[in-house]
């Protein structure tokens, strides 16, 4: 993280949780974190909701001396996707190895789990406006002429206050 630090300036928190996860991932899982957050790109948008990286198994060498020998990708995937993954698993190694730079990936392992993604949550309307808190609305932006401006910021001011109990 050393490098990050920019005389003051402010360093976006992504960079430095990548700082601090990438190492670990590698060490884990033998995988990087612009591998996982390029998923999407490597598989698609269809199977990146599907599935994710688990890990690269890397084989062991007994010598120095022997061959290199290409890893296996392990993807957790749920059992709908499981096939989808499994015809599509050469298209799949060619764009990982072209994301790593080179032929890393040899084989596709699947292990089935559960995908269960971000739950979206719809923000609550905002309950509707007493007349006080309408009127002082109404007194506050009274005095800007931009008509579009004013009603916009008619709606956040009914948004915030609205949110408040």
């Amino acid at each position: 993280m050393a490098g990050k630090w920019n005389g003051g300036n402010p360093v976006p928190v992504s960079d430095l949780a990548t700082d601090l996860l990438d190492p670990v991932l590698r060490k884990r899982a033998g995988l990087s974190i612009d591998l996982v957050q390029s998923w999407a790109e490597i598989v698609g948008d269809r199977l990146a909701s599907q599935t994710r990286p688990e890990r690269i198994a890397w084989p062991r060498r007994a010598h120095e001396d022997d061959p290199f020998e290409p890893a296996t990708l392990i993807i957790a995937c749920d059992g709908m996707a499981a096939i989808r993954v499994q015809h599509e698993a050469q298209e799949i190694i060619a764009r990982a190895n072209a994301f790593l730079g080179f032929n890393a990936i040899g084989r596709v392992k699947l292990v089935q789990k559960p995908m269960t993604g971000p739950v979206s949550r719809k923000p609550k309307a905002p309950r509707p406006l007493r007349e006080a808190e309408r009127s002082r609305l109404e007194q506050v932006t009274a005095g800007i002429e931009d008509d579009a401006l004013r009603e916009s910021l008619k709606r956040l001011g009914e948004s915030i206050m609205g949110s408040k109990k």
